[in-house]
């Protein structure tokens, strides 16, 4: 019994101890992801300054004003608002890459308090009930090992977070380096609403999640299947938008 006891302590001691650990680790200084400065935070400040200035863009689809090519529809647009934090370019393309292609998932932390931070979303994430990321395919999730748009949300508002409300049919196109008709004609009808979650749908403030933004493709399809659910109103929170000229070539 008594033998018990000191095992059952030392686990606990141990636990505690990684816990510390856990914690130091998380505040300890790090390399900036960008200048490779140490010690910095994984995005230091005068990265951010540089590199992540505030930009007017498009409410509908978050290009930046001073660019052409902004093509949103009139009337009746997919999403009701569209926020972004950077552009998709140097250097914030490669964070993307590393979190998406390169296994590293943690990359998110950084990624979404820079996200928490740009103009408008702090109070749309205060005011959504649901944040709910676009959901990659069971195809996409095998090779991957996770979800990045989830990745994401874990970090801007997880006590809202609802990662299965939204399903993605089993198998999808690549978009990488399809033209934006191709983007459209791919994503169309990929997306259901779970049926546990579709009778609470109705009425409700979405704040719906991804990494990049490029033609809109996939953000407007996946906001479509929540409207017709009965989303009363949906923003879209990306990390990053390419812009119009990038997007015209792809």
């Amino acid at each position: 019994m008594f033998d018990a006891g000191n095992e059952w302590l030392s686990r606990l001691t141990a636990h505690s101890r990684l816990n510390k650990l856990g914690h130091w680790l998380r505040q300890a200084p790090s390399t900036c992801q960008i200048c490779k400065s140490w010690p910095r935070q994984s995005l230091c400040e005068d990265c951010i300054q540089r590199f992540a200035q505030p930009q007017l863009r498009c409410p509908t689809c978050a290009l930046k004003r001073t660019e052409a090519g902004c093509r949103c529809p009139q009337e009746s647009p997919p999403l009701d608002a569209c926020l972004c934090a950077v552009d998709y370019d140097f250097p914030w393309a490669d964070c993307v890459r590393r979190l998406k292609f390169l296994d590293q998932p943690q990359v998110a932390r950084s990624l979404a308090d820079l996200m928490r931070h740009a103009p408008w979303v702090e109070s749309a994430l205060d005011d959504a009930h649901w944040i709910i990321p676009v959901p990659v395919s069971t195809q996409r999730l095998r090779e991957r090992g996770y979800n990045q748009a989830l990745e994401l949300a874990r970090y801007l508002a997880p006590s809202k977070l609802q990662s299965h409300a939204l399903l993605r049919h089993p198998h999808a196109v690549h978009q990488v380096g399809a033209t934006r008709q191709e983007r459209i004609d791919n994503i169309s009808g990929s997306f259901w609403i779970n049926p546990d979650v579709l009778p609470m749908l109705a009425h409700l403030r979405i704040v719906l999640v991804d990494d990049v933004m490029t033609s809109g493709a996939t953000l407007f399809e996946a906001a479509r299947c929540l409207r017709q659910a009965g989303a009363a109103h949906i923003t879209g929170l990306v990390f990053a938008r390419t812009p119009s000229g990038w997007g015209a070539r792809q």
